[in-house]
């Protein structure tokens, strides 16, 4: 299957397109039943595998084996892979794209951050003089083949942003990203200087940019809408509560009882269905979507 090209006519057609963050296999197994897309964030994965910050420690065979495991789990799910800046020297950046694609990922984000990176909507982020980044950028999408590439600028002072937005405008990247847009007026802003180029939208929770609704990103002229870390923090909250209650209770487990309570049986049903797509080596399972069809949204 052409990964690029499915993703690339999906963020073609009517409304944003939602891809939701996952951190680990699990995470991805819940957001399966209920949208068709994934987005794997540099900040949920250093979080979840190395329990680090989103500044830089991802080592990009890391990334990779994630990518190869989630593919091979849902075959039918677009699966766009932040790459941070490439792991920093661009024929690496080119190689970590060969090697995704041919893992099956449908897209990655190249940034124009330079070391020590920050994660997107933090304060203290470097930019790569604009020239450099694109000469990276360039040799990126020439080491693709299919792949849907997304050209992302980290830049904060407002006519730098302008300016690296145009410029990366006028490439052959598929998409382009400004991250960290704090207001409404700045997306109309950039959707203006960036003609017709696909424009994404990342959103993270407690992040710099306002919460908008899929339909109120429609109407700004947003193609694309990642959702970095709702389930990262989400778990994080439940397993919280979950441990204060345990501890309230002298160690005593709550019973498993009642609508989407979870307990053996619940969890081992989900990840059946892994192994079913595992197996499924020709069509789309009996109880999937095919990429392409929200699922639940």
């Amino acid at each position: 299957m052409q990964y690029g090209t499915v993703l690339r006519n999906e963020i073609a057609s009517a409304g944003t397109t939602p891809l939701i963050g996952v951190y680990d296999m699990y995470s991805a197994s819940i957001a399966a039943q209920h949208y068709n897309g994934f987005f794997v964030s540099g900040f949920g994965f250093a979080a979840s595998y190395y329990g680090l910050p989103d500044i830089g420690f991802i080592a990009w065979p890391d990334m990779v084996a994630f990518a190869e495991r989630l593919r091979l789990a849902f075959p039918q799910h677009h699966l766009l892979v932040d790459i941070d800046d490439g792991y920093v020297d661009p024929e690496v950046a080119c190689h970590v794209v060969q090697r995704l694609e041919r893992a099956g990922a449908s897209g990655v984000i190249l940034e124009d951050q330079k070391r020590p990176r920050r994660c997107g909507h933090a304060d203290g982020k470097l930019t790569l003089p604009l020239e450099e980044y694109l000469e990276k950028l360039e040799l990126v999408l020439a080491s693709r083949t299919d792949l849907l590439v997304v050209a992302r600028t980290d830049a904060t002072e407002e006519s730098d942003i302008l300016r690296r937005a145009a410029a990366l405008a006028e490439t052959d990247a598929d998409v382009v990203l400004v991250d960290g847009v704090r207001s409404v007026d700045w997306v109309h802003r950039i959707r203006e200087v960036i003609g017709d180029k696909p424009l994404l939208f990342n959103q993270i929770g407690g992040g710099k940019s306002p919460r908008l609704s899929l339909t109120e990103l429609t109407d700004l002229g947003v193609d694309v809408a990642i959702y970095s870390t709702p389930c990262l923090f989400a778990a994080h909250t439940a397993i919280e509560n979950a441990l204060t209650e345990l501890k309230a209770a002298d160690g005593r487990l709550p019973e498993v009882r009642g609508a989407g309570a979870v307990g053996v049986a619940a969890s081992t049903q989900l990840l059946e269905r892994n192994i079913s797509r595992h197996h499924g080596t020709s069509g789309v399972p009996h109880d999937r979507t095919p990429v392409g069809v929200p699922v639940g949204v």
